[in-house]
């Protein structure tokens, strides 16, 4: 598989493949690239519509020249603890942020969670643009946003607010899904019994309801019994102890 940059052959082939409609798995296995690498690339320069190979091409240039001028040699790859590998960390933090706005999450509250996902305590905002390379307005506004979704956790260490991803993310975001569906299902009820239920467009929104109740049924149970498993705890040594870097 080859390594580095994308050339500017393989961005033309990106465009290529999305405009015939090709999934971002199928354009990757054409260029010999892991999928991760062509979802970042075009969700960084403008997403399926509006990717173009050689703005896209120029833009790295820019990101890279701007980079080179602006930050220290190793500035991009902080030392990491528990011997991880800093620059492999960087590169999955890019890739979890990728997958996070993917999902509909905007770039600058995908980059805070993808930092704060990959951290092993809590972060202050001055943290967070410290790592983030951006302003304290700018993670200011991303964590108002993200908190107010229940994304992440404020804390308080008694001079400064904390921020934290909660054990309880994934249970909290499913909940607020099912409560999503259960007022599309009774909004659809009601659009039902006034459309008609023996009528095209009624029966469409019954079977709808219908359908998600029980998919939030079945959901519900199944987030309640594996609550338990968000917090399994790892195999490690106490808190703070460094690893034996020759384990596996």
């Amino acid at each position: 598989m080859p390594g580095g940059r994308l050339t500017q052959q393989e961005r033309q082939q990106i465009a290529v493949g999305l405009a015939d409609g090709l999934a971002y798995a199928e354009i990757a296995r054409r260029l010999d690239r892991p999928t991760s690498t062509v979802t970042r690339e075009v969700m960084r320069n403008g997403g399926p519509t509006g990717y173009r190979a050689d703005l896209a091409h120029h833009a790295t240039q820019r990101r890279t020249q701007r980079r080179t001028q602006t930050a220290p040699r190793g500035a991009q790859a902080a030392p990491q603890p528990y011997g991880r590998d800093a620059e492999a960390v960087q590169e999955f933090q890019e890739a979890l942020t990728t997958v996070l706005m993917t999902s509909g999450l905007p770039k600058m509250m995908a980059r805070v969670m993808g930092c704060l996902y990959t951290a092993d305590t809590s972060l202050t905002a001055s943290d967070l643009a410290q790592r983030l390379q951006v302003s304290p307005a700018s993670v200011s506004k991303a964590v108002t946003f993200v908190a107010d979704l229940d994304l992440i956790r404020r804390e308080s260490d008694g001079r400064r607010e904390r921020y934290v991803i909660d054990n309880d993310l994934w249970y909290q975001s499913m909940l607020r899904s099912i409560r999503d569906n259960d007022r599309f299902s009774e909004t659809a009820r009601q659009g039902a019994a006034v459309l008609g239920r023996d009528t095209p467009a009624g029966n469409r929104l019954e079977n709808a309801a219908r359908f998600l109740d029980f998919v939030s049924e079945s959901l519900n149970r199944a987030v309640e019994q594996a609550r338990d498993v968000l917090y399994t705890k790892p195999e490690t040594p106490p808190a703070g102890a460094e690893p034996d870097p020759d384990r596996g």
